[in-house]
């Protein structure tokens, strides 16, 4: 007769490749069921997004093979459950996590990475959103071919508007709000209060992520969202040219000026390299080798991924699968998910550590 202690017992072999627990004490055992020699239970992963789930579920059976040799049939359930480490009472609520997307300069492709990043994430089984707050420049309705002003409801005495859904991801710019045509001329006092307006007046719902897309620089809407956002973390987006990397360590900087100091995940290398369509095994290093891998170690930072550029890139913004490109997406996805998951692990144990 199969005992749930031993499977359990069995079960406590297997870790957290990034949590560096046993799946047991964190948890993450759920619905253990035994009938005669079928074992079944659930494993809760921290994230849908998760990219070890395939080899988590893969040493819970080898575990199981070895250990309880009675079992002679082995049901593993992947699923997740993302948890919010933030108040209920706060600023977005129902938001677990929240990502900037950041960058030094333009030009940089961090608009591009910032919707990638959104839609991989959204593959994966993540509810995500994606808020443009480049005020001066959106690119959001580019991306997505939208032009269209967002429903409004009211709430409370208050105007709601209803974000748009292309992909599966919930969508938010000043884009959707302002005649394409016409410059937004605003100082920094409107700039604030426009994103403070798509922040808390969208109606975000329920969302794993969050993604926002940050103007370059270091200026009033950056200020605005990590006085005011509760930020899980950064991304900085950068090229490996000299110049970009210049400005890239002056807005890492600002995120780890005391009193706004908010976690930098890491550093995407955008067009690392060239790779002609007639030769893809050949890397053209148009802007410089590395200089996003520096930037990373020189801030003690994970290097998330170096993302290369193709022929037809312009041509294809967001990704499908089958574009050469839509790999690197994928894992920058997957260690963002990563990352996020070992922060608010991290900062679980704090809580409890001090409590």
């Amino acid at each position: 007769m199969i005992s749930k202690e031993q499977v359990l017992h069995a079960l406590s072999q297997v870790d957290d490749p990034d949590l560096k627990k046993d799946l047991v004490s964190l948890g993450m055992i759920r619905d253990l069921n035994i009938q005669q020699d079928q074992v079944s239970f659930t494993v809760m992963l921290t994230t849908p997004a998760c990219p070890m789930k395939d080899m988590i579920e893969q040493a819970c059976r080898n575990a199981i093979r070895l250990m309880v040799p009675e079992a002679k049939a082995v049901e593993v359930r992947m699923s997740s459950e993302t948890r919010n480490h933030r108040p209920a009472d706060g600023i977005l609520p129902g938001v677990k996590n929240i990502i900037a997307v950041a960058s030094g300069k333009g030009g940089v492709g961090k608009s591009t990475v910032a919707a990638n990043l959104a839609l991989a994430l959204s593959r994966s089984g993540a509810k995500t959103g994606l808020l443009d707050a480049d005020i001066y420049g959106p690119s959001l309705p580019t991306l997505f071919g939208l032009q269209e002003a967002p429903e409004m409801r009211e709430s409370e005495g208050r105007n709601i508007m209803i974000p748009h859904v292309r992909n599966d991801i919930k969508l938010m710019s000043i884009g959707f709000l302002a005649d394409p045509k016409q410059a937004i001329v605003w100082r920094g006092p409107m700039i604030s209060s426009a994103i403070r307006q798509m922040v808390q007046d969208t109606d975000w719902g329920e969302l794993d992520y969050l993604i926002i897309d940050l103007p370059p620089g270091t200026g009033d809407a950056q200020l605005t969202l990590v006085q005011q956002v509760p930020l899980t973390g950064v991304i900085m987006v950068c090229t490996p040219h000299d110049l970009a990397l210049a400005d890239a360590r002056r807005a890492m900087a600002m995120f780890r000026v005391p009193g706004i100091e908010k976690p930098v995940l890491g550093v995407v290398e955008n067009m690392s390299w060239f790779s002609p369509n007639d030769a893809p095994e050949k890397r053209y290093y148009l802007f410089g080798k590395d200089g996003g891998l520096r930037l990373a170690e020189e801030g003690n930072v994970p290097l998330l991924v170096q993302i290369p550029m193709y022929e037809q890139q312009d041509r294809a913004l967001l990704l499908e699968p089958g574009h050469p490109a839509f790999s690197y997406y994928q894992e920058l996805a997957g260690t963002t998910a990563r990352y996020v998951s070992i922060l608010n692990n991290s900062k679980m144990n704090s809580f409890a550590g001090s409590a």
